[in-house]
């Protein structure tokens, strides 16, 4: 099986899904992470992005990821390049990996650039094509999806678990790699935030550790 993880910013894909990328690679299926975006060396310092991108490159290959596509979007500013642009580089990475599996950010989530990497996301698993994708989830990111405007409209509501217990440590060295964009407790960007939020996720299922998704489709053959 092929699983691919749609990332708006690199660490976005170990925040909501590295325990399950991890659980993935162990049972022996292939896993790939794009990551949409990267700053702009007007807005971010040109030797903190190199170090960012070599710590998503560290972090993947500790996890065991077969590849990771970079497309090199502007962060923060995506909503400034045509849609048709973002949906045809999200396009050609699905229609090249041929997932059976992906995973997209919350559409709910406070950044910007989360709704239109959902959306983008959303135009190309469209199930119009001869390889048919079968599941599409998405999933939280601390600090986007629970600190936006509380309403309806944008809320997480996880209809899908998977049991991380054995892997959580795992997700916590992945995102340990990250060390430009990890931060002190009680910020939700730290190890003991992912932890507990794996522990509550996990607890609502009667397991140890786990995490939560939403189940956009699932088509059965």
């Amino acid at each position: 099986m092929k699983v691919l993880v749609v990332a708006p910013h690199a660490d976005d894909e170990v925040l909501g899904v590295g325990g399950t990328i991890a659980k993935y690679v162990d049972e022996g299926h292939e896993v790939y992470v794009c990551v949409m975006t990267t700053g702009h060396p007007s807005m971010f310092p040109q030797e903190v992005l190199d170090k960012l991108r070599n710590e998503a490159i560290e972090a993947h290959k500790f996890l065991g990821i077969n590849q990771t596509y970079f497309l090199d979007l502007p962060a923060v500013m995506l909503s400034e390049v045509p849609k048709h642009e973002v949906n045809k580089k999200i396009n050609g990475v699905i229609d090249e990996v041929q997932p059976d599996v992906v995973f997209i950010p919350h559409f709910g989530d406070m950044h910007l650039d989360h709704y239109i990497v959902s959306q983008a996301a959303m135009v190309g698993v469209r199930p119009i094509k001869n390889h048919r994708i079968l599941e599409v989830y998405s999933y939280e990111t601390l600090s986007e999806t629970e600190w936006n405007i509380p309403h309806v409209t944008n809320v997480f509501m996880p209809n899908t678990y998977i049991d991380i217990t054995g892997y959580l440590d795992k997700k916590k060295t992945a995102m340990e790699h990250f060390t430009t964009q990890l931060t002190e407790f009680p910020h939700p960007r730290s190890i003991e935030a992912i932890v507990s939020l794996a522990k509550l996720r996990g607890s609502t299922i009667g397991v140890k550790a786990a995490e939560a998704f939403c189940l956009i489709r699932k088509i059965v053959l």
